[in-house]
């Protein structure tokens, strides 16, 4: 089978975000259907010395801990390193590293762009961080042998405004609840149903602060969870926290079981990205069956479709009316999470994700083998 290299996140195990996620989901689905994979990480993101996990190959390099290089720079070093490696696919994660996907296709390899999301309308970018995403988006078309698109949403953007045609493939949520809520108590002081949940990076975009400051406008006793944290976003969680009424917990990051505790028994789980496609911690959430209250754009409506509720966030009044209104009806926030639930096994699981992924990596090889093939 195909031996692909994934490049351009912090590595496995998952400990960050969505891209870790995703490749520790689908490569370990991946290795078992044959595949050879080999995954890139940056070395302090993952623990040292550790080359296989799951069956996948890592390949631990260095970085430089700046918030505009540390990315670029990795991938840099190891799309120099997967250059002079037997991958035949090279699977780019983020999109300011659209110019390296040229260069492996010098020397016969094919390279392949996860496009994520809107990236250059993230807030915690200046100009020339907003400039290059938009330059970036417009390489990508041209670097890479082929795109993938995380939602029909991108997927229309990048045709229509570049009239590049990607494949569309989603991310899983893996819909396994953990039941035992006995943890919730011991560790966290929760009772099951009884706490609000946020879970994402702390960036402006995410919206965390609309959520904290709505929260503070309504009469409950229940605790609000923020899950999450960002590198170079210390002012931003900072005013978080001094804005936050005593009843907001800041967990930092949380992984593995826990999370999916507390993902699997909050009352309400908040969502409040606005710029990505579709939102691995949305598909995620919705797989455990969580009613959840996302912000209204496009993408979240194409993901949650009739099985959530949204807000207007230029809206004040909006989100505490909608908060109070799912508090004071128990059996329609319990019929949305159901629903969301079934959803997300329809629509967004790993195993029919990997589906995808095999099927998109095989037509790859057969293009390019035909390619090669000489006219007759």
């Amino acid at each position: 089978m195909g031996k692909i290299a994934f490049v351009g996140m912090r590595g496995i195990p998952a400990k960050y975000g969505g891209y870790e996620t995703f490749v520790e989901e689908v490569g370990e689905r991946l290795v078992r259907r044959g595949f050879d994979i080999t995954v890139y990480c940056r070395k302090g993101s993952v623990p040292s010395g550790m080359t296989v996990h799951k069956g996948m190959r890592l390949i631990q390099l260095p970085t430089i801990h700046n918030k505009y290089f540390h990315t670029v720079f990795h991938t840099l070093l190891s799309t120099i390193h997967v250059m002079f490696s037997d991958r035949q696919v090279v699977y780019y994660c983020n999109t300011v590293n659209a110019l390296f996907c040229l260069l492996p296709r010098l020397v016969g390899k094919r390279t392949i762009m996860n496009t994520d999301g809107l990236e250059w309308k993230r807030r915690k970018w200046g100009w020339l961080g907003r400039t290059v995403y938009r330059i970036s988006e417009w390489i990508v078309t041209w670097a890479a042998s082929e795109i993938v698109c995380d939602s029909e949403g991108m997927k229309e953007y990048y045709l229509k405004k570049f009239g590049k045609k990607g494949e569309q493939i989603g991310y899983g949520g893996s819909g396994v609840r953990e039941e035992d809520t006995s943890l919730l108590g011991e560790k966290y002081g929760l009772e099951a149903g009884k706490y609000f949940l946020y879970v994402s990076r702390l960036e402006p975009e995410n919206n965390a602060h609309v959520f904290v400051k709505a929260y503070a406008r309504i009469k409950t006793e229940m605790p609000f969870i923020v899950v999450g944290d960002a590198p170079f976003a210390e002012g931003y969680i900072r005013g978080l926290k001094q804005a936050a009424d005593p009843k907001v917990r800041f967990l930092g990051y949380v992984f593995g079981r826990d999370y999916r505790l507390l993902t699997s028994h909050a009352r309400l789980y908040f969502h409040g990205n606005e710029v990505g496609g579709t939102n691995p911690g949305l598909v995620e959430a919705m797989s455990l069956g969580n009613c959840i209250l996302a912000v209204d754009v496009p993408f979240n409506r194409e993901v949650l479709g009739d099985t959530g509720f949204f807000f207007d966030p230029g809206d004040e009044q909006d989100l505490p009316r909608k908060i109070e209104m799912l508090l004071k009806d128990p059996v329609a926030s319990a019929e949305a999470g159901r629903r969301a639930g079934l959803r997300a096994r329809e629509l967004y699981n790993w195993d029919k994700i990997t589906d995808q992924y095999e099927i998109f990596f095989g037509k790859s090889r057969k293009e390019n083998a035909a390619k090669k093939e000489p006219a007759a």
